[in-house]
């Protein structure tokens, strides 16, 4: 394990860093983050992050100087177990979410994580469109049992939070290699329309207009509302509606939309929100792939760490997120991947230029888990 350590420079992608980090076992020092800034050094919901990572591991030594722009990290074993964090407001629970959702599987007992803060915001992806879709990816790797779950017991919107997400994940010791190489076509459109401490109207106001773009294209579509009362609407007001896209082999693709946190810009139309929902969701299938776009870098991630052997996975066109974690990857695991643009055929019309990305699995199994 006492491998040497990758030197980074800056404060993007940060988490995929540490992330990556972890499960490779390699220490890693960031520096000059953002050291021109006026308010130099470490946010406070990326230090919330270092704190979350700190809890779920065993041994991890951090250190971080005094003005906050240069961070050392050396990962120690992933512990799991039950963990309870409080998320700080800047950034949503999904901000977490995802990184937890990466490392989850490789705990040394399953996780149980209680992540209280801000469950629905403009920026991250949500806990719902999390639950929806990076789930069903998981259980594709193999990633499956009954302990398996996340759970939205109380909502919160933006910029007040209060918010509580049930997160448990079981363990595993490898992951399987798949290959996703057909999404096939859309069999079904399912979504939430939420709302907390607004009119229940606005639910049903938005689940109308995004019918009224997407009953052009298929029937099956049901949007459930999902309207919170009391302590589980948190603390601020707002609304807003998840998408999902069910493919006939089992992929899903989402789009998600929330409103405006409250003071900040124009309020939003609960119309304006559902048309624009739908549109975005349209845009999604068209892109295409086996995996959404928010979706790539687990996915990726999933096929890395799999046994040694060869995955494929469809992809729409890669985001620039994914692309950075492709180097990131490279970095961390030294595994390249096999990138080949597959154009649809015209009489086909299946949407964008889509990407199959082939790799050999590095043989990841998990060191931490027990033996029984």
């Amino acid at each position: 394990m006492a491998s040497q350590g990758l030197a980074y420079d800056g404060c993007n992608f940060f988490r995929q860093r540490l992330v990556l980090a972890t499960l490779s076992g390699k220490h890693v020092k960031i520096k000059n983050i953002r050291s021109k800034d006026d308010n130099p050094g470490l946010r406070d919901f990326e230090a919330s992050f270092i704190r979350l990572l700190d809890k779920v591991t065993n041994g991890s030594k951090i250190e971080i100087n005094q003005t906050g722009t240069v961070l050392f990290y050396q990962p120690g074993l992933l512990l799991g177990g039950s963990v309870e964090h409080d998320c700080n407001m800047q950034r949503s629970i999904g901000y977490y979410l995802e990184a937890l959702l990466m490392l989850a599987p490789f705990m040394k007992t399953p996780l149980k994580a209680t992540l209280r803060g801000v469950t629905n915001d403009p920026m991250d992806p949500t806990v719902d469109v999390l639950k929806s879709t990076a789930l069903p990816l998981m259980k594709k790797f193999g990633i499956d049992g009954e302990g398996f779950d996340l759970k939205v017991v109380k909502r919160g919107m933006a910029p007040g939070g209060g918010g509580e997400v049930m997160f448990s994940c079981p363990i595993r010791r490898t992951i399987r290699p798949v290959q996703l190489t057909d999404p096939g076509k859309i069999k079904r459109i399912r979504g939430v329309a939420y709302s907390v401490r607004v009119s229940p109207q606005m639910a049903n106001r938005i689940v109308d207009s995004a019918r009224s773009v997407l009953n052009q294209f298929i029937p099956d579509i049901y949007i459930y509302t999902d309207h919170m009362k009391g302590a589980n609407s948190g603390k601020s007001p707002g609304f807003g509606l998840t998408l999902v896209a069910e493919t006939l082999n089992g992929s899903f693709l989402s789009a998600e939309m929330s409103s405006m946190p409250q003071g900040q810009g124009d309020p939003t139309l609960p119309e304006d929100l559902g048309k624009d929902c739908a549109k975005l969701l349209l845009e999604e299938v068209h892109r295409g792939g086996c995996v959404d776009s928010s979706n790539q870098s687990l996915a990726l991630l999933l096929m890395t760490l799999g046994q040694q052997d060869v995955s494929k996975v469809l992809l729409g066109p890669l985001s620039p997120y994914t692309i950075e974690f492709l180097r990131h990857i490279r970095d961390f695991f030294q595994i390249m991947f096999k990138i080949e643009l597959q154009k649809p055929s015209e009489d086909e019309r299946k949407g964008g230029d889509k990407v199959l990305i082939t790799c050999v699995g590095v043989g990841y199994s998990n060191i931490n888990k027990t033996l029984k």
